[in-house]
């Protein structure tokens, strides 16, 4: 669990404790947003998309992406954000001489698995809204391979938002972690149509949720503001790999 920190709000001067918020990163490694030990803390008196978001490096894999800004709240109401560390540069390549080396040839590329697509390049749609979450998700469907997913009318009590003939399809535009209970509930959708369950998440998976998607074989795909998905797991690969047509 991540270690508390004080954070003193601006209005009443009470000093609260703050634990960073930990999510889940791409490479399955937990990753704890770096708060900045000493920063000021800034008072919310109004949001913005942009402002709402962090980048943040993760320590096992590399990977920089942006989460959630943390925020904490005070007794007295007062709703802060919380700075976090900026994160570092990767390092320069450290060439024994002032020419760098010649390139290595790349190997031959290797077979294509049987059933395997060649597909163009995905268009991402950038994220601003809840809304836009749902549309990547969908053009990210029908570049699969659905061409017919479209977003339900109405969103149902079971929390479908796309569907197409053999899949559907959730969207977690939150700034949370996606919960077990939802990973369920698409599961149970797709179960009834006798299709397959895919999620997509903005903020990533608790854990339970994603040992139980690997259980059931429900490909996740987290999404970052600029509309890309990426895997989570192996039957997020697969499908990757084999698209509508493999499964």
């Amino acid at each position: 669990m991540a270690e508390s920190v004080p954070v003193r709000c601006p209005t009443c001067r009470r000093e609260n404790a703050f634990t960073p918020p930990t999510f889940p990163c791409a490479c399955g490694a937990p990753l704890t947003l770096p708060v900045l030990r000493g920063g000021i803390p800034v008072e919310i008196l109004h949001r913005t998309w942009q402002a709402s978001w962090v980048e943040v490096r993760c320590e096992v894999c590399g990977r920089q992406d942006e989460w959630p800004a943390p925020e904490s709240g005070c007794a007295c109401g007062t709703v802060v954000r919380v700075p976090v560390a900026p994160a570092p540069p990767l390092p320069a390549p450290n060439f024994p001489s002032s020419r760098p080396p010649a390139p290595k040839p790349a190997p031959p590329p290797a077979a294509d698995p049987p059933g395997a697509l060649l597909r163009p390049a995905f268009r991402p749609v950038t994220i601003r809204t809840a809304r836009d979450c749902v549309t990547a998700a969908e053009q990210y469907l029908k570049w699969l391979g659905y061409a017919d997913a479209a977003r339900t009318q109405e969103r149902t009590a079971s929390g479908v938002d796309l569907r197409g003939t053999g899949v559907v399809a959730q969207v977690d535009p939150t700034t949370r972690a996606t919960k077990l209970r939802e990973i369920e509930c698409v599961w149970l959708n797709g179960l009834n149509d006798s299709a397959i369950a895919v999620f997509f998440s903005l903020a990533g998976y608790a854990r339970d949720a994603r040992a139980r998607a690997d259980e059931l074989h429900i490909p996740l795909f987290v999404m970052d503001l600029t509309g890309t998905p990426q895997p989570v797991n192996d039957p997020a690969d697969e499908l990757i790999k084999y698209g509508a047509a493999g499964r």
